[in-house]
Order: structure tokens, then sequence, then C-alpha cells
């Protein structure tokens, strides 16, 4: 799994010019996921979003964690991410997980984030959506499952 990680002030996702998600402060997370990941990749990915320490304490320093904060996630499939560009002109997605397989630990990401009180909102899985967000530092940080 591939996760880009913006740390933002606010982020909405909108489907047919209809807000779908909506979050103040917090992380745009945008998630890859490959065709060979599996529940052990989304408990590792949710491990380190949930303890990423990119938040700003007193001190101005990057200390603080979405928790800390009490911050939210705004969600959003991103196949994408699986993008492979060494050949031509036109990417290939032939690693991106089938949406048999994605979407399952798609919604299992965002479970267990929920589980850990976190609040999710989410885009819709295949839909063409509209993303807007303010990126706040700016901060983003992609982690790839593969690179643990």
């Amino acid at each position: 799994m591939k996760a880009v990680i913006q740390r933002v002030t606010g982020a909405e996702v909108m489907i047919e010019e209809k807000i779908f998600g909506k979050i103040d402060q917090g992380f745009m997370i945008l998630l890859g996921i490959h065709e060979t990941d599996t529940a052990e990749d989304v408990a590792y990915l949710v491990r380190k979003i949930s303890k990423l320490r990119v938040f700003e304490d007193d001190g101005g320093k990057m200390n603080l964690s979405l928790q800390d904060i009490n911050g939210s996630i705004l969600s959003v499939s991103q196949f994408t991410l699986y993008a492979d560009t060494k050949k031509g002109n036109r990417p290939s997605f032939i690693e991106a997980a089938r949406p048999e397989t994605a979407v399952p630990l798609y919604e299992l990401f965002n479970a267990q984030l929920k589980e850990l009180e976190i609040p999710v909102e989410t885009g819709e899985f295949g839909a063409d959506m509209k993303v807007t967000l303010t990126n706040d530092g700016p901060v983003t940080i992609i982690i790839d499952t593969k690179d643990k």
C-alpha cells in the first residue's frame, strides 16, 4: 500500500457537484492498494498514520499526532499511485489491486482508523471525484508498506 498523507487545515471531496466528505484540520490521505496487499499492510499503515507526529506543539516543533490535536482524516482511494510509467507515455496500472481486492482493504483501512476513534470521511471507491485541500506547511509524507 502507498499512502500520500498531506497535513491540511481543511479538505473536501465532491461527487457530482455535492460534498461527499469534508474535514477541518487533519490528514488528507490518498491510498493506493497494490495487488499483493493484505490486512497486515492495512494494520501497519494504520499504526504509522495514527502515531505520525507532524503537527506543531506549543514550541513550534512537529511533535504532535493526529490524535493529540483531535484531527480528522479524509481518505480517498487512488489506484493511480501504482502507475507504471517506464514504457511509453500511457501509464500502466496492472499492479493496482482489482476492485474485488481493493474495496475490502480500503474499507478495512477506514474501519481500523475509526476503531482508534479518529473521525474519518471518505470519497467513493471508483467515482469521479473532485478533491480540494489546503495543505498546511506544506507537509506531505509518503508511506509505502513495501518499504518497512
